[in-house]
């Protein structure tokens, strides 16, 4: 999955070791799993040659995306 995060919600993440996101829609932090129970547990942060890109290696529980598929990336552009 793909999600924003401000310093705040990587703050949470850092201390709970499951991922928390910023909806810019909604103007709040969220945890991912908490109405779902699908969540994510870090296992390792790496951060991109810019410094402005971060990856987040989860231990995943249950699907990662809303619509119930395991990944949000799963609509093909080529065939």
């Amino acid at each position: 999955m793909l999600a924003y995060m401000n310093e705040d919600s990587l703050k949470k993440t850092l201390e709970s070791n499951t991922t928390w996101f910023y909806s810019r829609s909604r103007n709040k932090l969220w945890n991912k799993g908490e109405t779902s129970g699908h969540f994510q547990y870090v296992k390792d942060i790496k951060v991109d040659c810019d410094n402005d890109t971060i990856l987040i290696l989860v231990e995943q529980i249950g699907n990662a995306c809303h619509t119930g598929r395991e990944s949000c990336f799963f609509k093909n552009i080529i065939n």
